[in-house]
């Protein structure tokens, strides 16, 4: 058994903090990068799965800020956990793989695949001590003493409330649950991914045999059940182990405990030998419910025999067995940050529907296309109403009696997706659709192939992504009739066509009716539908085409620029960054001195401010209310800006492995807009954690605790705007 998770300092840092200066542990030690290193040492870039665990303490540092609402602070607890499970079934299963297959090339910080799961490990167990402290001592006593929100034990409530919940057992829950034996005539029984279960150890009376038993916690409707107050709540768990005796009549129930296990979702597939790529992926979601599993995950009072007859089960090492005290899984908090009290939690947001697209009558007034004509037209979401524009262009088209075709590409959207519904109602209007559907999609893929079988039903051109390659691309083109010819019209964006992560993902689109930019879309649809590899743009920057070499030129200009003018200069957000040949791009030109500013969501190999290498390079990461999706890029170019939006990070998947599409913005007032929301988010001291070369991130102390974030201010701007169109209109 692993040794005891002591409670470490970094623990108590994270427990008492108040989220504001939150400094993660690191679990090496920074290494000096000796002098005259070529840009290969891999002491110069950081290790992509502490960076990645590094995010997770990020996001729950908002769960440990006291000047969030407390839900919310809730709420984020809930996501950091989802994102460590996300952590461990990717990158954890996929090392477990190159390790088992003896893999010896090692990671750009030159580590080998087992040196990295140490690494993990010893930088993952802080965070749950840390996790499990703040629900116990901070969250949990204060939902109680501020919200009204009592998380109840079972053992705790008297005669009267555990006769209701026996009750409540027999009525929704008792038929619904199956212990599942295990003796020599039943084999260990199957456990899903992430599914909550209970190791119970039964004997019986007569003969003092003990068996063990696995029962499946059934948390698809609810983990938190109500007690009489929709805010006093008992875990699901709990009522069925204090109930035990019911499902084992004529046994002794000796002891229960709950665990839950993660398995690898990092599956590889044979593409190329494949007929139907529709084929392959069900089978492999059928084999990733299979996979193996790389994480148990134990209450810390289970049994030491317990424990290491559950490894032997699942062919775990020592090492992949996690403690949590008392409460596995915190991701179902999420169902508490959701309950209706408002004082503790985020005011509602109602996004704004874009002025050209809103000053309008519905019925009277110029439609969509006639907007798009007077000019391009640039949308920020969550600030701007996806549903009043992206949604609203792909409606438009599908019910315009000049539009005669329309193409999109999909990589994820909603359950129930309207954009999906328009297209449909566009085909069977006798609309040439047509729709990439991209089944390679990661946990999407299933959701992704009932669309696409839906759309095909309905007439619609169904092409199921490239073998090779994903396609990432955001890109919805329409064709529509018009005097003179046909004209194209297109939106480009940097998310999903999903209305519901559009509430909260931050994402810009540019919708256009530029000729250069249709040609270039009409062209990328040729390759993604039929066999057209050989495309040229003319506009449009696509990957893994061009796209590397065009990133690295605007870099590589800015250097000459810098040696000549001294005025190079690089601004960036993305969501990951990890591509070892652009992060030297960028060494290159942090040492003939451009001035660079990366704003970084996620993940960051590329290490700030090191002597010699990157000393003008800034790292920082913005983490509130909103997830920051936005890919946006901007060079200086000897005062004649160049903007670029689009769906691709600096990452080698996006510019090797995948159809990506970026865009120049041409138009001086909406470049003008970007340029003016890259500095804005630069300037934020409410959200923001500077990454410093050790690999330390460190968030930026306001001047004053009401000192406004980076989401509150654009939330503001937005309706100031709205507010100030509405009184020139009356």
């Amino acid at each position: 058994m692993p040794s005891p998770q002591k409670k470490t300092k970094s623990h108590r840092i994270a427990a008492e903090a108040d989220g504001r200066g939150v400094v993660p542990p690191r679990a090496t030690a920074p290494r000096e990068v000796p002098g005259k290193a070529a840009l290969d040492h891999p002491y110069l870039y950081f290790n992509r799965e502490l960076s990645w665990l590094d995010f997770c303490w990020r996001v729950f540092g908002q769960a440990l800020d006291a000047r969030e609402p407390l839900l919310e602070r809730v709420r984020f607890l809930s996501y950091t956990a989802g994102h460590l499970d996300e952590f461990f079934s990717k990158r954890v299963g996929g090392l477990k793989r190159q390790m088992m297959a003896g893999v010896r090339t090692l990671s750009p910080d030159g580590r080998t695949p087992r040196q990295q799961l140490n690494l993990i490990r010893d930088a993952v167990l802080p965070l749950y001590d840390a996790m499990t402290a703040t629900w116990e001592q901070d969250l949990k006593p204060r939902l109680k003493a501020d919200a009204g929100m009592h998380i109840l034990d079972y053992p705790d409530l008297d005669a009267r409330q555990q006769k209701t919940l026996h009750a409540y057992f027999h009525e929704h829950i008792f038929p619904i649950l199956t212990p599942l034996a295990v003796d020599p005539g039943h084999p260990f029984p199957f456990l899903s991914n992430l599914s909550l279960s209970l190791a119970v150890t039964v004997r019986h009376p007569a003969r003092g045999m003990q068996h063990f038993a696995r029962i499946k916690v059934p948390t698809g409707r609810g983990r938190w059940v109500p007690l009489g107050d929709p805010l006093h709540v008992v875990p699901l768990e709990q009522i069925i182990i204090h109930n035990l005796p019911e499902l084992f009549r004529g046994m002794e129930v000796v002891s229960a405990h709950t665990f839950r296990v993660t398995r690898n979702a990092d599956l590889s597939r044979d593409e190329e030998e494949a007929d139907d790529l529709i084929a392959v992926i069900a089978e492999e979601l059928r084999e990733r419910r299979f996979a193996p599993v790389v994480r148990l995950e134990v209450e810390r009072t289970m049994p030491e025999p317990m424990r290491d007859w559950l490894r032997g089960q699942l062919s775990l090492d020592a090492e992949d067995l996690y403690e949590a005290e008392r409460l596995i899984d915190f991701t179902h908090c999420r169902e508490l940050a959701d309950r209706e009290v408002p004082a503790h939690r985020y005011a509602p947001w109602e996004a704004v529907i874009p002025a050209s697209l809103s000053s309008q009558a519905e019925e009277e007034g110029p439609d969509v296309f006639e907007v798009i004509r007077r000019g391009d037209l640039l949308v920020h979401h969550p600030y701007e109403s996806f549903q009043g524009s992206v949604q609203r262009f792909v409606e438009e088209a599908a019910v315009d009696p000049d539009v005669l075709a329309i193409k999109q590409t999909l990589y994820r959207t909603s359950e129930e997706s309207p954009i999906m519904a328009a297209l449909i109602r566009a085909a069977e209007a006798g609309k040439q659709v047509a729709v990439l559907v991209e089944v390679k999609a990661r946990f999407d893929e299933q959701q992704n192939i009932a669309w696409g079988q839906r759309l095909e039903k309905s007439g619609v051109h169904v092409t199921y992504g490239l073998v090779g390659l994903k396609t990432h691309a955001k890109v919805t083109l329409v064709v529509r009739a018009e005097e003179g010819g046909l004209r194209t019209y297109c939106h480009i964006g940097t998310g999903n066509y999903n209305p519901a992560t559009a509430r909260f993902y931050t994402d810009v689109g540019l919708f256009t009716c530029n000729p250069d930019v249709g040609t270039d879309v009409a062209n990328l649809f040729h390759y993604l539908t039929g066999y057209a590899p050989s495309q040229h743009y003319r506009t449009l920057i696509v990957a893994p085409r061009s796209m590397r070499q065009a990133f690295v030129d605007l870099i590589r200009r800015e250097v000459r620029y810098q040696k000549k003018h001294g005025d190079g200069r690089i601004i960036a957000t993305m969501n990951g960054l990890d591509d070892v040949a652009m992060i030297q791009e960028l060494y290159r030109a942090a040492q003939a001195g451009v001035e660079i500013d990366l704003i970084v969501r996620g993940h960051c190999r590329l290490r700030p401010g090191l002597k010699r290498y990157s000393e003008t390079i800034r790292v920082s990461s913005i983490i509130g209310r909103f997830l920051e999706n936005s890919r946006l890029y901007y060079f200086h170019n000897h005062d004649a800006p160049q903007v670029f939006v689009g769906s691709a990070d600096w990452m080698r998947r996006n510019l090797d492995d995948r159809v990506e599409t970026v865009v120049p913005i041409e138009n001086p007032a909406l470049k003008t807009r970007l340029i003016d929301l890259l500095h804005q988010i630069l300037a934020d001291r409410r959200l923001a954690w500077d990454l410093h070369p050790d690999g330390h991130y460190v968030r930026r102390h306001p001047s004053n605790d009401d000192a406004e974030g980076l989401h509150d201010l654009l939330m503001r701007q937005v309706r100031e705007r709205t507010d100030e169109r509405v009184a020139s209109e009356m």
